[in-house]
């Protein structure tokens, strides 16, 4: 059944390209998708699948019943745009100014419509069913994901499965992992109070620019000296404000940044840190603090039996060399609320277009 598939999915490329080019003309940003959800329901509806709308109030999901008693599969695809203008200069360039889809979430898109198509043409020939999950917001927090989950899309579902474009990868090739493939994705907000005053009088401040410079630096040592070497952890502090002018010493000082950890107890061992060594530093020269520690995306863990069966399928369809393992990632993973839910699940990651080698999101190519 395999080959036939894949010569069906040969025979209506063309069309997953007008599709999916369509959607790259017409993006719209999370919790603010209303065209793209109809194209894909209206799609669905023709291929006589049972089809609910405004799952979760903006997701699509379908269920193909197969001619056979089984176990249920789903199928995950996202379908919103980033704000990010098109600077690209070809015919399905995005007409919406400051809005794209810079992720690869049109691909997604399409390419889990081709799905659907071709495998509603041999449902009698399924065993069990298949629910194709056709997620909004999956750029932001809290994404549609969770509230698609308290909506039921995942009722009845036995294992799901999720693929992503990934620029780190060769054309042609399916790259996989199982266990931690993405992790936890939290941010944080630190806030320090002090006494502004003038600059040429130090002595009658309490100096929050400098505490904030000397916090900066104690944060690194977090993953250097509290968590176990043979685990993983980043801290990234990605900015710092203070003060208005040159001359001044300010009265406050603010800090964000963002900690990745796959682990549980290294997730809890990051926030208490960055709670206690920030009250350590400012209450030592007599200045207040404040951490606002939010909790992001949970980690993404592959199944080992299910991303087996996805390695011997994917062996035998494109061979053993084009297979990738791919080493556990610190990029959040967004697909994980719905694969946390469910009882098994799997990461496939693919690259749309050579040349970006940083993993950033970025315009893919001509598909």
């Amino acid at each position: 059944m395999f080959n036939r598939l894949f010569t069906r999915l040969e025979e209506i490329y063309p069309e997953l390209v007008h599709f999916r080019r369509d959607l790259h003309r017409n993006p719209e940003l999370s919790f603010h998708e209303v065209r793209t959800p109809k194209k894909i329901a209206d799609v669905l509806t023709d291929l006589g699948l049972d089809v609910r709308t405004g799952v979760g109030t903006r997701g699509v999901v379908a269920v193909l019943k197969g001619g056979k008693p089984g176990k249920t599969v789903a199928l995950r695809a996202d379908f919103d745009a980033l704000p990010i203008q098109d600077e690209k200069e070809v015919e399905y360039k995005s007409t919406v100014p400051g809005v794209m889809h810079a992720c690869g979430h049109d691909i997604h898109t399409s390419a889990l419509l081709g799905v659907a198509r071709v495998l509603s043409e041999v449902k009698e020939e399924i065993t069990g069913n298949v629910v194709f999950i056709h997620q909004f917001a999956e750029e932001v927090l809290p994404g549609g994901a969770k509230a698609m989950i308290e909506d039921g899309c995942l009722d009845g579902v036995d294992v799901i499965y999720g693929a992503h474009v990934a620029s780190d990868q060769p054309v042609g090739t399916i790259g996989i992992k199982e266990g931690y493939i993405m992790a936890n994705a939290d941010s944080f907000e630190i806030e320090i109070y002090g006494k502004g005053g003038h600059g040429a009088y130090p002595h009658m401040s309490v100096d929050p620019l400098i505490l904030g410079s000397q916090l900066v630096m104690n944060l690194q040592q977090i993953v250097s000296r509290r968590v176990d070497p043979l685990k993983s952890a980043v801290l990234t502090v990605g900015t710092f404000h203070s003060g208005q002018a040159f001359n001044v010493i300010p009265d406050s000082a603010t800090i964000k940044g963002t900690v990745r950890t796959f682990e549980e107890d290294v997730r809890h061992l990051m926030e208490e840190s960055i709670k206690q060594i920030t009250e350590s530093v400012s209450s030592g020269a007599g200045a207040s603090s404040k951490v606002t520690y939010h909790r992001g995306y949970p980690a993404v863990w592959n199944h080992p039996e299910e991303t087996r069966r996805v390695e011997k399928i994917a062996t035998l369809l494109i061979g053993e060399e084009n297979v990738i393992r791919l080493s556990p990632r610190m990029g959040g993973g967004r697909l994980c609320l719905l694969f946390a839910k469910s009882a098994r699940d799997v990461l496939l990651c693919r690259r749309p277009q050579p040349g970006n080698q940083r993993g950033l999101p970025a315009p893919p190519s001509k598909v």
